[in-house]
């Protein structure tokens, strides 16, 4: 994109994100993805760069700017490491943001801070094994019993569980109440109560820790409800918009990677005596690799400025990351065929890129979500 459309600030954050990402990510992601783990010294010096509090203010020991400046960075640092995209962005969007949110001035001293600088990772225990998109119609339980919160239940596809020090956890507080009846938790990962039962393995993202968790007899303190006690479901939807925009930034990255992987091979390769570029069949490729990076980027950023300024962009930030979802998997497909039979072996970055993307479309609400949501806008589209 040209620098014009960014400020200084923006700028700046985007050119750090990028050289941190190329120099400590890009050379080490295939070990990370075969590893099933991101290097720990690696996320302490994303805690230090400030990209694990990017969405925390100042006083709250972050290094907020504004969601234009998160959004590149995501794509900086998923171009480099998809997995490392992931971590960043549900630690921002749904670790840190909730709490800055909904907590109290005691809640966001004792956690933010921490958080901000990356020495405490933050997950979101939503998603259950029988409910992935019914955010309201959950089975762990919790039950107030002389002064503490007991918690029951389990929970599925829990991103950074492993290395989390705190978890936002969904529990039904009042279940006669139905969707009311839903709150939101600080859970420290140490508690006795929570139990990672076990990392997933997964198709991509390898390096990102997905867990299943249980919640056995888990006792906090009164003081750790976030927010209203009945008010779980709105926490759990009022970060969408901020969490649709880092996943789309994560999608771009990954297929911004690709398109330069294969961009790269196609002007070293040759074939019938020129180089791969040279034949316009692999020049069209290519060409609308470039041109659909480029609409996924103006949508995200879009977006992004729309939720800096405090304006309401659920359908913005759902186009946004159903485009740039379902772009990556073409982009990453055609990179793949543009490298012929090298771009399924495990020699060639690609092959992890496309394993990559796929898990965009699905998580943070599947693509049939975001259609569902565009389309329910539509209602009050004025013609």
């Amino acid at each position: 994109m040209h620098d014009i459309e960014l400020n200084e600030d923006q700028r700046m954050v985007r050119d750090m994100a990028r050289q941190f990402s190329q120099s400590e990510l890009a050379p080490r992601a295939a070990e990370w993805d075969k590893a099933g783990w991101i290097d720990d010294a690696v996320v302490r010096q994303m805690g230090e760069l400030g990209l694990l509090g990017m969405v925390v203010p100042e006083e709250w020991g972050g290094s907020y700017t504004d969601y234009v400046a998160y959004a590149l960075a995501v794509e900086e640092i998923s171009a480099g490491c998809g997995a490392t995209g992931a971590l960043m962005s549900v630690h921002n969007s749904v670790g840190c943001g909730p709490l800055l949110k909904f907590g109290t001035d005691e809640q966001r001293q004792a956690w933010l801070p921490s958080l901000a600088a990356g020495q405490t990772i933050g997950c979101f225990c939503l998603t259950e094994p029988h409910a992935g998109s019914e955010a309201h119609n959950l089975r762990t339980r919790a039950v107030l019993d002389n002064g503490e919160w007991v918690i029951n239940g389990a929970k599925q596809f829990v991103t950074n569980a492993k290395r989390a020090g705190m978890a936002v956890v969904f529990a039904v507080t009042d279940p006669e109440l139905g969707k009311k009846g839903l709150s939101a938790f600080l859970v420290p990962t140490d508690n006795p109560g929570f139990k990672i039962e076990r990392m997933e393995h997964k198709l991509g993202i390898r390096g990102s820790d997905t867990c299943a968790v249980s919640l056995d007899n888990c006792r906090i303190p009164e003081a750790n409800l976030l927010g209203l006690r009945g008010k779980g479901l709105a926490i759990a939807l009022s970060n969408l918009e901020g969490g649709r925009i880092g996943i789309a930034a994560q999608a771009l990255g990954i297929a911004r990677a690709a398109f330069e992987a294969a961009l790269v091979y196609a002007r070293d390769r040759t074939q019938f005596g020129v180089a791969l570029t040279e034949h316009q069949s692999i020049a069209n490729m290519l060409a609308d690799m470039h041109m659909k990076l480029n609409a996924a980027r103006l949508m995200i950023l879009h977006a992004a400025r729309l939720r800096t300024a405090g304006e309401p962009c659920l359908s913005e930030a759902s186009q946004a990351k159903l485009f740039a979802s379902e772009m990556a998997e073409e982009v990453c497909s055609k990179a793949i065929q543009i490298h012929g039979g090298y771009g399924y072996l495990e020699d060639y970055p690609v092959e992890r890129l496309y394993r990559d993307a796929r898990i965009t479309q699905i998580y943070e609400g599947t693509s049939e979500i975001q259609r569902l949501l565009i389309a329910r806008e539509l209602r009050h589209y004025s013609l």
